[in-house]
């Protein structure tokens, strides 16, 4: 990896594929920019913990090593488990096609399938990160109680493959 060169990542919502957003970052970067990146790129508050995990489903994420959380960084984890501020992005994702779950709010539930796409190259007067290309509308990252539940799209487990998934009731 030169230093000219970026990384490009699909962050997509776990259980909705077709809401998603490149990001374009520089790979010397820590795990920490990659999801204040993504966190925002989606609208939402960078105001809760969050990991990266190798498991790419969550009966399998928290049990499937490496895995990196802010925990570790917080001195609050599994010895095992490491640390966004210090891994950089180019550690974690070693090569094209790379993907990890990103877990955004450990109460809401927040998944991310993150891939990595393609690596790219800087361009001169171009500030990183920034997305390079959306699809979907981005939900609410707290969405107001006054709506009808019934009409809000919730996370769900999909009793057949145990993954978390997208549902309307």
């Amino acid at each position: 990896m030169a230093g000219t060169d970026t990384f490009i990542f699909r962050a997509a919502l776990q259980g909705r594929a077709s809401v998603y957003r490149d990001i374009e970052i520089d790979p010397a970067k820590s795990l920490h920019a990659l999801a204040e990146a993504i966190v925002s790129s989606f609208n939402f508050n960078f105001d809760h913990a969050f990991g990266f995990y190798t498991g790419l489903t969550p009966a399998s994420m928290h049990k499937t090593f490496p895995k990196y959380e802010l925990f570790a960084d917080m001195g609050d984890a599994d010895p095992r488990v490491l640390g966004v501020k210090k891994t950089g992005i180019s550690q974690a994702f070693p090569e094209v096609g790379h993907t990890m779950l990103f877990l955004f709010d450990y109460g809401d539930d927040w998944l991310f399938r993150v891939t990595l796409r393609k690596v790219g190259k800087k361009s001169a007067k171009t500030r990183y990160p920034r997305v390079v290309a959306t699809n979907g509308e981005a939900p609410e990252q707290y969405p107001d109680d006054d709506d009808d539940p019934d009409d809000q799209p919730r996370f769900g487990i999909n009793p057949l493959t145990g993954e978390k998934t997208w549902f309307k009731k």
